[in-house]
């Protein structure tokens, strides 16, 4: 039996509601594998990283000069230098086999190791070699004072990356510094995009009267590659209950999908038939039919065979909208990330107009951001949830809170960057 329509939940709702009838552990317990460090940028780790030695594992010298005790530089000044003696020079990737002993120093580079008894580098700037075997130091410097030490970089058994975590390049960096050049990750979760309607044809067909070229399928694709997914296209399916059950049961089974979205199909309407499709899947089946969102407000999440199933709106603005607030979320999920609907990357603008919204929702409008005279300005964009150029033209996204009747003009908004 169909559950009741349109008994709208908030975002967190949404997110709760899902947390609490998926077994994430069994969708994700197959889906680690080992990768090179090299073609790991932008996934998440499956693993803890911690640091095997300290980092870089001795003192090292960041400038060009002289190995020293800092005691030795201790009141020198340009009127009242001290004098010093050099006893030797470091070589690049060499380890020192002498000790610098009160009054000596050696010349070393930038990347040297210090040599025992040495505790700072007096840089060149700061000094004058009178001959083969004096220099003058001109200035005062501190213990470790241009130096690096052993383990100022990393300690040995430091936590270094978490599990979860998704890499950047200066994590890769870091991996490379440990020697740990192959690593465990998260698979790319795979996603299923069925859109459907009798109105929709295929990209490359050429439209009738009163048919529509599959911009969801495509636009919905690239979002799951840009979130770190895989999107699996499983074509256009005719308004048929029966069918569009048929068809996701077997991409479950045979494609081996963590998800599935349906573009199109979700509100009320005689040809809808999505919501009830995803409840004859079986249990908990349809568990949302509306959300406190504008534009999206009709979107279904249901769960069979422990698999989340998006019923999204077929109109391209709202399926994007709520892609971007449950569906790339729950990509980072099945990668031991966070599930977060508001993580996406803000930046804080100045509206260019009044905006007014309805209370008890939240309301995302487009806007296109640009700057002016140092000031950064959010200018929105409006239009219909069915056209995609509205999208084109958008920088991102603004918040009305579910509260919020309305934003003036002038008013500091966040708005969340595609």
């Amino acid at each position: 039996m169909v559950k009741p329509l349109f008994k709208v939940n908030t975002p967190n709702e949404v997110i709760t509601m899902l947390k609490n009838h998926l077994n994430l552990k069994e969708i994700t317990r197959n889906n680690i594998e080992e990768v090179d460090i090299k073609i790991s940028l932008h996934r998440f780790l499956a693993e803890e990283i911690v640091a095997p030695a300290n980092l870089p594992g001795f003192n090292r010298s960041i400038m060009d000069g002289y190995a020293i005790r800092a005691e030795d530089s201790f009141g020198a000044t340009d009127a009242l230098p001290s004098y010093l003696k050099i006893i030797g020079e470091i070589k690049m990737g060499v380890k020192p086999k002498f000790k610098i002993n009160p009054g000596e120093v050696v010349k070393i580079p930038t990347g040297g190791m210090l040599p025992e008894g040495a505790n700072a580098v007096m840089m060149v700037e700061y000094t004058e070699q009178i001959d083969d075997a004096t220099v003058e130091a001109r200035r005062s410097i501190s213990p470790w004072e241009n130096v690096v030490r052993e383990d100022e970089d990393l300690k040995t058994g430091e936590i270094i990356l978490r599990k979860g975590s998704r890499l950047r390049s200066q994590d890769i960096g870091v991996l490379a510094g440990i020697g740990k050049i192959n690593i465990k990750i998260y698979k790319k979760p795979k996603i299923a995009i069925f859109s459907t309607g009798n109105e929709i044809i295929p990209a490359e067909g050429e439209p009738r009267i009163g048919q529509i070229r599959d911009i969801n399928s495509y636009t919905l694709g690239a979002c799951i590659k840009e979130a770190g997914g895989i999107p699996v296209y499983r074509g256009i399916i005719k308004d048929e209950v029966i069918l569009l059950e048929q068809k996701i049961k077997k991409t479950i089974k045979e494609d081996e999908v963590e998800a599935v979205i349906i573009s199109g199909g979700s509100s009320v309407g005689v040809r809808d038939i999505t919501l009830e499709a995803l409840d004859r899947l079986g249990k908990p089946g349809v568990l949302i039919h509306g959300v406190s969102v504008k534009p999206g407000k009709p979107t279904i999440l249901a769960i069979a065979d422990n698999r989340p199933i998006f019923g999204l709106p077929g109109h391209p603005v709202s399926a994007m909208i709520i892609f971007d607030l449950f569906i790339n979320p729950l990509i980072s999920w099945l990668q031991g990330g966070e599930y977060n609907y508001n993580s996406t990357k803000e930046i804080e603008a100045e509206l260019t107009c009044n905006m007014v919204s309805d209370s008890g929702r939240e309301d995302y409008i487009r806007v296109f951001v640009y700057e002016k005279n140092k000031k950064i300005y959010a200018e929105p964009i409006l239009g219909k949830s069915g056209l995609i150029s509205t999208m084109v033209r958008a920088s991102g996204l603004i918040k009305i809170g579910l509260n919020i009747e309305g934003l003036e003009k002038g008013s500091k908004v966040m708005v969340r960057l595609f």
